[in-house]
């Protein structure tokens, strides 16, 4: 399935300078595949080893980080030269091996002519231990996120509604197909884009499929928190992300401790939450009291929303019937407004866009606001055709705003310095 990082991984592969690439992401987002389609699409050959399996190439690692030798172990091992500029090596799971993280910054130094790719799911949990000895401006680092709504239409065969949008968001004007675009928006909410839900859902078209493909990762990632964190962690870390859905379906969706676990607190979750970040599995969204440029100096770190990596994991774990989201009508549950959220959330990570709220006194508050430039934009988000909101009039008065931009089931348009923005358009932000 094409995926949009691609294009970022040929512009690595071209450009003078290159260095040794680190790519980061959750577990069963597509790097593997991805690497390998690249490897076949772009080079004469490649060699993909994975270091959690074999252990031969780890131990070499520990003997020696001479980009050279590894070479000759590499070619030995698979009955391939490894040419220069011809061949691409990828090590994944490269956070299971210490000293292969390392051997990174001598090949940037030694042997710089060498395409290398290091990939890891838990790369970001590894680091962040203080263990490994990460090669500091050595590498050049990209991150690969589930699917987005714009990759989801792509694998469905769906270019043109991709295309569509794109020129409706730019012109403003409301877009014809509206109501099969939403369709779509409902089933990428079940389906989410992790890829091997999304190949399950082309090929099966069954939402009950999915959930079965989403459980096994679910598995996954429980497996990971119990093999890559200590036993008293693990513990805490799948009581965190298993009370995200309760977090997201309160009125107030701050992250509250005692949602966990009565009596929690930061002293005893805050280690397990940044793991959960550092595995790409939860995104963090921070509350900014200002909204001034630049908005990210007015971060309030004690005040944050979490939400799931991917919405299709988050409707399989709150248990939210598919028929409610796919209904033609306007449904009133209010989890409804949760899952937009998440799913705007995952749209503005995929284009690196912080994630940033805003709240006054408890009395009004801003799903999102994001700055481009000088221009700092307020972002509501509601989850059907209801738009009305006190709280966007009130942050646009007080920050003089340009305007504002509100994600709805409602068609392109603008009136009020308001620019509506259907929901299945939130990646052309």
């Amino acid at each position: 399935m094409k995926r949009k990082i691609y294009s970022e991984l040929v512009h690595w592969k071209d450009k003078s300078g290159r260095m040794p690439l680190i790519v980061n992401g959750a577990r069963q987002v597509g790097k593997s595949y991805i690497l390998k389609e690249f490897g076949k699409q772009e080079f004469d050959n490649s060699i993909v080893v994975n270091l959690e399996i074999d252990k031969a190439l780890v131990e070499k690692f520990n003997e020696t980080l001479t980009p050279s030798v590894i070479i000759q172990y590499l070619e030995s091992a698979h009955s391939q030269r490894i040419i220069p500029g011809k061949t691409l090596v990828v090590l994944d799971e490269v956070q299971a091996c210490e000293r292969a993280l390392t051997s990174l910054k001598y090949f940037c130094e030694q042997a710089p002519e060498y395409h290398i790719v290091g990939a890891g799911s838990l790369l970001g949990v590894a680091i962040n231990r203080q263990k490994y000895s990460f090669p500091v401006g050595k590498v050049d680092e990209i991150t690969l996120f589930p699917m987005d709504f714009e990759e989801f239409l792509w694998a469905l065969g769906r270019e043109n509604f991709a295309t569509l949008i794109r020129a409706h968001y730019a012109s403003g004007e409301p877009l014809d197909v509206h109501s099969m675009a939403v369709d779509f928006y409902n089933q990428y909410l079940i389906v989410g884009g992790m890829p091997a839900a999304v190949k399950e859902f082309i090929h099966t078209g069954s939402f009950v499929a999915v959930a079965d493909i989403q459980n096994r990762i679910l598995n996954e990632y429980i497996a990971d928190m119990a093999k890559y964190a200590e036993p008293s962690t693990s513990i805490k870390i799948r009581a965190c992300y298993e009370s995200i859905p309760a977090q997201l379906a309160k009125e107030n969706r701050k992250f509250q401790y005692s949602v966990v676990q009565k009596g929690g607190s930061a002293t005893i979750f805050g280690e397990s939450i940044e793991w959960l970040r550092y595995a790409g599995i939860v995104l963090k969204c921070q509350k900014t009291n200002q909204g001034t440029m630049p908005i990210k100096v007015h971060v309030d770190l004690s005040d944050f929303k979490l939400y799931m990596s991917d919405v299709g994991m988050l409707v399989m774990q709150s248990g939210m019937a598919a028929q409610a989201i796919l209904s033609p009508l306007e449904i009133d549950v209010p989890f409804l407004g949760a899952i937009a959220e998440n799913y705007v959330a995952q749209a503005f990570s995929s284009n690196l866009i912080p994630l940033l709220y805003w709240k006054n006194n408890n009395t009004a508050e801003v799903d999102f606001v994001i700055q481009k430039g000088v221009d700092v934009i307020p972002v509501e988000v509601k989850s059907g055709v209801r738009v009305h909101s006190k709280s966007m009039p009130i942050f646009m008065k007080r920050y003089k705003c340009k305007y504002g931009i509100r994600l709805s089931k409602k068609n392109f348009g603008f009136e009020n310095d308001i620019k509506s923005v259907p929901l299945y358009a939130a990646f052309c932000i």
